[in-house]
C-alpha cells in the first residue's frame, strides 16, 4: 500500500486497529493479552475499490506497534493470502507470542510423602475395623523422612514488544531435621525407632509415646517401639503393643497388651477371660481381674489377683493385705501374699519351682507325639497290606523312615525338657494371713492341697521326705 499515509488509533485498552487513508482500505485489528504476552489480529478485507492487505502494509503495522519478539511469520503469511483470495477477513490469528519465564524453585528439603498417605481404606473395602487405624506415624532407624530437592534455575522471558520479564522465586515448604534426626547425604533420616513428630517445620523421632487422652478410635490400636505413657483410660477393644515399657496412669480394661520391657498400672488390670497380657519385664499394678497375664520378671500387686491366671518367671507378691481368689498362679521362685482361696469354692491353685515355659513346650511337644505316632501307625498298617515291589511301598518306606526321625527327635527332646521342668526346689508360699482350705500347692510338680485354714504360714518343699511340708511363718 505505497504512498498511503496510515495512521494508528486505540479502541480500548487491548485492541489497535490500523487502517488505510481511505476507509474502504483494508484493515488490520490487532489485540493484545494483559501481559503483552500474545498477539493477535482480525485481517479484514477492504471494500469496493479500497486497497487490499500486504505484506508490507502488515510489517509496517508490526513495526508501529512495537511487535518485534516471537512473531509468528508463516501464520501472517498465510492470513495476508487467504484474506486476499477469498475476500473474507480472519479472525483472531495468533501473530505473536512471547516467552513465558521460567520460575527459579530455591532448595529445599522436601518431606517423604510416603509418610502422608492416609492409612484410610479405600471405598471398596466393605468392611473396616477403624480401630486398626491411628493417627501416629511411626518410623524406623535409618529410614528417609525427608530428601534435599536442588535448586532449579530460573530463566527471564519476553514479552512480544520485546521486553524482559523478570521470573520469579519459589519457596517451597521445607523441613529440617530435630531430635533424634540425623541428616546423612541429600536425605534426613530417622536416628530412631520411634514416632515422627513435625512440628514448625521441624522433623524429631520421639522415643517415647505420650497418649494425653484415652486409647480409643482417635488413636486406634497403639503400635510403638519405644516406651508408651496412656494418661487416660483404654476403651474395651483397642490393643496396646510397646518395644519399651508402658505406664497407664488409670484403670485399664485390657483387650490385648504386649510390651517388650515393665508394664506400670496406677489402677488396675481389668479382663473379660480373654483379656491378654504379656511383658518382657516387671509388671506392677492395685490389681488383676479376669485375665490372662505372662511377666519375665516380678509381678507385684497391691490388692488382688481374682480369677485370673498369672505367670511368671520371677516371683509373684501382693502387698500387706493383698489377696489372691480363683485361677492358676505360676511363679518360679514363690508366691508371698496375705490371703489366698476362699471358701467359696473357687479354686485357687498355686505353682511354684517349675518352668512354666518349659511345661508349655513340653506338652505341645507330647501333642505333636501322639499325632505322628497315630499317623506313623496307620502307615505302618497301610505298608502291611502293600504289595512288597510296587513304587507305593517304597514311598510310603520312605515316608515311615522320616516320621519315625521326627519322633526320635522329639522324645529326645522331651528327655531333655523333664531335667528342666523343676527350676527351683527352694521356692515357697509365704501367706501372712490365711491360706483356705481347698486350696492346691504345687511345688516342683508334688502338690499339696490345704485341708483346713492355716494362718502365717510358708510352704515348702522337704525333698528328704519328698513332700510339702507348712510351718510358722516368722
Amino acid at each position: 500500500m505505497e504512498n498511503q499515509e496510515n495512521t494508528a488509533q486505540n479502541t480500548d485498552k487491548q485492541k489497535t486497529i490500523l487502517s488505510g487513508l481511505h476507509p474502504n482500505d483494508g484493515t488490520v485489528v490487532i489485540t493484545f493479552s494483559d501481559d503483552n504476552l500474545e498477539a493477535w489480529a482480525d485481517f479484514i478485507p477492504p471494500m469496493a475499490k479500497g486497497q487490499p492487505l500486504d505484506m508490507d502494509y502488515v510489517t509496517d503495522a508490526l513495526k508501529r506497534f512495537n511487535i518485534t519478539s516471537g512473531v509468528l511469520w508463516d501464520a501472517v503469511r498465510d492470513a495476508v493470502a487467504v484474506t486476499g483470495e477469498t475476500g473474507r477477513p480472519q479472525r483472531q490469528v495468533l501473530i505473536a507470542r512471547g516467552e513465558k519465564p521460567v520460575a527459579e524453585e530455591a532448595e529445599y528439603f522436601r518431606f517423604n510423602p510416603e509418610l502422608e498417605k492416609n492409612s484410610l481404606p479405600g471405598l471398596d473395602v466393605l468392611r473396616v475395623d477403624y480401630r486398626d487405624i491411628s493417627p501416629y506415624i511411626m518410623v524406623k532407624k535409618d529410614q528417609v523422612i525427608a530428601s534435599r530437592q536442588a535448586r532449579i534455575a530460573g530463566k527471564k522471558g519476553s514479552d512480544v514488544h520485546g521486553i524482559d520479564i523478570p521470573f520469579t522465586v519459589i519457596r517451597h515448604e521445607t523441613v529440617q531435621g530435630g531430635n533424634n534426626t540425623l541428616v546423612s547425604g541429600e536425605d534426613i533420616r530417622a536416628g530412631i525407632d520411634g514416632r515422627l513428630i513435625r512440628e514448625n517445620g521441624v522433623l524429631s523421632v520421639d522415643e517415647v509415646l505420650v497418649i494425653r487422652g484415652q486409647v480409643g478410635y482417635a488413636t486406634g490400636h497403639v503400635n510403638f517401639p519405644g516406651d508408651v505413657i496412656i494418661d487416660g483410660p483404654v476403651a474395651d477393644g483397642f490393643k496396646v503393643y510397646s518395644g519399651g515399657s508402658v505406664l497407664v496412669k488409670q484403670t485399664f480394661d485390657v483387650t490385648e497388651l504386649n510390651a517388650k520391657k515393665d508394664l506400670t498400672v496406677a489402677g488396675g488390670l481389668i479382663g473379660r477371660g480373654k483379656a491378654l497380657v504379656k511383658t518382657g519385664g516387671a509388671l506392677r499394678a492395685r490389681f488383676i481381674r479376669n485375665c490372662h497375664v505372662a511377666s519375665r520378671e516380678t509381678v507385684s500387686i497391691d490388692s488382688e489377683i481374682f480369677n485370673s491366671s498369672i505367670f511368671s518367671l520371677q516371683r509373684v507378691e501382693l502387698g500387706d493385705r493383698g489377696r489372691i481368689t480363683g485361677g492358676d498362679i505360676y511363679a518360679i521362685h514363690g508366691i508371698k501374699a496375705a490371703l489366698i482361696g476362699t471358701q467359696s469354692g473357687r479354686a485357687t491353685r498355686l505353682h511354684c519351682g517349675i518352668d512354666f515355659t518349659v511345661v508349655q513346650e513340653k506338652e505341645k511337644l507330647t501333642l505333636r507325639l501322639r499325632i505322628l505316632v497315630a499317623k506313623l501307625q496307620k502307615l505302618l498298617d497301610f505298608i502291611a497290606g502293600a504289595d512288597p515291589a510296587s513304587e507305593q511301598k517304597k514311598r510310603m518306606d520312605e515316608l515311615a523312615l522320616r516320621l519315625e526321625e521326627e519322633i526320635d527327635k522329639i522324645t529326645s527332646r522331651i528327655s531333655e525338657l523333664m531335667d528342666k521342668v523343676n527350676a527351683d526346689e527352694h521356692a515357697t508360699v509365704d501367706v501372712s494371713g490365711e491360706i483356705a482350705g481347698g486350696t492346691l500347692v504345687e511345688i516342683c510338680a508334688i502338690a499339696y492341697v490345704v485341708e483346713q485354714n492355716l494362718k502365717r504360714v510358708r510352704i515348702r518343699l522337704d525333698r528328704a521326705q519328698g513332700k510339702l511340708v507348712h510351718e510358722m511363718l516368722k
